[in-house]
C-alpha cells in the first residue's frame, strides 16, 4: 500500500511539473539600457513571485519572455493595462491577474522596457498578430 501511494504521489507531481515545463523558460538576460535595469529591479521585487525572476515564469505564473508577449500580440498597453487594472486568463491555465496598484506608472513603464529588452535578448521579435 505504502509503495501504491508514493507512486501515485510521484506521478501526481510529475503531471504538475511536466504540465509547467511548458509554462517555464529559460531566459538570457543580456546588457540592460538603464531604464530596463531599474524595471528589472522593479519586476524582481514586485513581479517574479509570480512571474519568475527575469519573468521565466513559475509554478503560479506565466512566463513573460515567450513568443505569446511580443508586441504585435501584446503591445506595451496591454502590460500597462494588465498592472493597473489585472487581467482575466486568456491564454495560459493559472488564473486571473489582481490589479497591482502599488506600482506607478514611471515604475511600469520602466518594467515594459525590462520585458521587451530581455525578449530581444532571447529572440523574441514583434509578429502582426493575425486573429
Amino acid at each position: 500500500m505504502k509503495f501504491f501511494y508514493t507512486l501515485t504521489l510521484l506521478l501526481a507531481a510529475t503531471a504538475v511539473f511536466g504540465d509547467h515545463n511548458q509554462g517555464h523558460v529559460d531566459v538570457t538576460v543580456g546588457t540592460l539600457s538603464p531604464r530596463a535595469a531599474a524595471g528589472q529591479l522593479t519586476f524582481n521585487d514586485n513581479c517574479a513571485a509570480c512571474h519568475g525572476i527575469n519573468g521565466q515564469g513559475t509554478l503560479i505564473g506565466p512566463p513573460l519572455i515567450h513568443d505569446i508577449y511580443n508586441s504585435g500580440h501584446h503591445p506595451n498597453e496591454s502590460f500597462t493595462r494588465a498592472v493597473l487594472k489585472g487581467v482575466r486568463q486568456h491564454h495560459w491555465q493559472y488564473g486571473n491577474m489582481p490589479p497591482q496598484p502599488h506600482i506607478g506608472f514611471s515604475k511600469i513603464t520602466n518594467v515594459v522596457a525590462f520585458i521587451r529588452e530581455v525578449q530581444k535578448s532571447n529572440g523574441i521579435v514583434k509578429k502582426e498578430h493575425s486573429m
